[in-house]
């Protein structure tokens, strides 16, 4: 049996065998001695999305004492459920992301990454905690990479065009809905709305 170990755009994990083209975690470690989740799925607000391979490290998945790793799709996925790049091994698109912010106008100084869980992770904690409600959105005015939902399936706006989402890789594009609730967290669509260019899954069709 997979481990329960895959996020889905929502920010909800499960057991299924698609590992994805990213790992990450949420903090710590949140599962137990037999590699089950706790209740609680994340430890902290550092949430956080990584490469597959970094410098030769090899580890066993859950482990006892360690972070419990996660698995997305891709990075726009990653996005969606509330993760931003990590510091240490996607040094650079960390950069990336915290100057494309700076941009926004979101924030006036170099936020470190604290500040960047507190209001990425933040946000979904709270969704799932049920404290808060997503927002409901034009979709015509959110940015190439951002994620949405019309129900119980989540869609990548991509180049104008909808594609429906799955853990093998995404669907078909379709015409964009007029109305929808985003997932993508909001800071988050701030830095894809100003010059954050995020990696999608290979299935994405071309026009």
């Amino acid at each position: 049996m997979p481990l329960q170990n895959r996020v889905d755009p929502f920010g909800l994990i499960h057991a299924v065998p698609d590992r994805g083209t990213m790992m990450g975690n949420r903090g710590g470690c949140f599962h137990g001695d037999d590699k089950t989740l706790k209740p609680t799925h994340w430890k902290t607000r550092q949430w956080i999305t990584c490469v597959l391979e970094f410098k030769g490290r090899q580890r066993e998945l859950m482990s006892e004492g360690t972070y419990t790793e996660l698995f997305f799709l891709d990075e726009v996925t990653a996005f969606a459920a509330g993760h931003r790049p990590c510091y240490e091994c996607r040094y650079a698109d960390a950069k990336r992301f915290r100057e494309a912010l700076v941009r926004s106008g979101v924030f006036h100084y170099r936020p470190k990454a604290s500040d960047l869980s507190d209001a990425i992770a933040g946000e979904i904690q709270a969704v799932l905690k049920g404290k808060s409600e997503r927002e409901q959105v034009r979709v015509a005015e959110l940015p190439d990479g951002a994620m949405f939902t019309t129900g119980a399936n989540a869609f990548l706006k991509w180049e104008d065009r909808a594609f429906p989402w799955a853990f093998s890789g995404y669907g078909d594009a379709q015409s964009l809905p007029e109305h929808a609730v985003r997932l993508t967290p909001h800071i988050t669509c701030q830095a894809l709305a100003h010059g954050y260019e995020p990696g999608v899954h290979s299935s994405i069709s071309k026009p």
